[in-house]
């Protein structure tokens, strides 16, 4: 957990900055950590973490031009010390694997629970701002996460009936869990266009805009949103499962990401597999991992072992890119570690 202590510290930080920067990870988790700080303090202007690799100097220039007085970092797993370096009052709130940095407050609940905690960041940023309770359930569902507490305060059966049990049923049968994929895919296309997607839901007061349609920010994050959820229907439904224990799927799109939200899919519909699915961009296959049964990043791990590739995430949700010419290897050792 992050000690109530911290919660509060963070808490005061974000009231009483005059000039919030605030870096956020492009998944519904992020999205709605953001949201939620945005909210509490209106002045916080936000960049989406969108690139290969780590958040670093390239991200000095926007700092420079907004000049803030305080910058979060919201679910981002790794951040290079040149970049916190070169700023300051910097708050990284994360739930990946711990991170030891210098010139940065650093809260992680995986820090006190010895790794055992890895609630979502917008569960914290609820915890932190006390306000939108939907937005912080959207954000936990669709990090595959059943914040029961927050279910409790939203309250609210037709979004998030009591008798969704596991967080898999939450994210594929619920109205939240249909917000989450809504969430998910505004994101995608050019940076430019997720933060003017981000900006319009700033306007939105509560979630039934989007699934009725009722606003006009609520039909344009609507039409934003099926855009690309036809590409994904297209994909999922070539997506298919024999006997072997591991399903892996590769398709090519140059422009957009859709590996973790159809990996998460197909680990509902096959829980007792273990799933790749990788996009092939650039002679780079970009994948995302899951299982339920299986470990996955041990696994990933010891499979990127000699390979020019980097990954890393949960104990059951992984990413990781690895060169085109390296893939088939680094998909047979998976086979032989499972």
């Amino acid at each position: 957990m992050i000690p109530n202590k911290q919660i509060k510290e963070i808490r005061k930080a974000l009231q009483e900055s005059a000039r919030p920067l605030i870096f956020f990870d492009d998944d519904p988790d992020g999205l709605c950590s953001f949201l939620q700080f945005y909210k509490f303090n209106p002045e916080a202007k936000g960049i989406i973490y969108k690139v290969a690799g780590p958040l670093d100097e390239r991200f000095l220039k926007k700092v420079e031009e907004i000049q803030p007085d305080t910058i979060f970092i919201l679910d981002v797993a790794m951040v290079s010390q040149k970049f916190l370096d070169k700023v300051s009052n910097v708050y990284w709130i994360d739930h990946h694997s711990p991170q030891n940095k210098k010139n940065v407050k650093y809260f992680n609940p995986m820090i006190e629970s010895k790794g055992k905690d890895n609630r979502p960041i917008s569960y914290w940023a609820h915890k932190i701002t006390n306000i939108s309770p939907w937005l912080a359930l959207v954000g936990c569902t669709g990090d595959w996460f059943l914040a029961k507490d927050i279910r409790k305060e939203l309250d609210d059966e037709e979004l998030f009936p009591k008798s969704i049990k596991t967080p898999e049923d939450a994210l594929f049968t619920t109205e939240i869990g249909k917000l989450a994929r809504v969430f998910s895919f505004i994101l995608k296309g050019t940076p430019k266009e997720a933060m003017k997607n981000t900006k319009i839901l700033t306007r939105i007061k509560e979630p039934y805009e989007i699934l009725e349609k009722s606003s006009s920010q609520g039909k344009y994050i609507w039409k934003s949103f099926q855009k690309f959820n036809k590409i994904y229907e297209n994909i999922i439904s070539s997506i298919k499962a024999d006997e072997d224990n591991l399903i892996v799927h590769t398709y090519c799109e140059n422009k957009t990401s859709l590996t973790s939200d159809l990996s998460n899919e197909i680990l509902y519909k096959y829980p007792e597999k273990f799933i790749i699915i990788c996009r092939e961009n650039n002679g780079q296959m970009k994948c995302s991992l899951r299982s339920s049964k299986y470990s996955v990043l041990p696994a990933l791990k010891k499979a990127l072992e000699g390979i020019n590739g980097y990954g890393g995430g949960h104990e059951h949700a992984c990413g990781c890119n690895v060169p085109k010419e390296d893939f088939n290897e680094f998909v047979n050792r998976i086979r032989n570690l499972i």
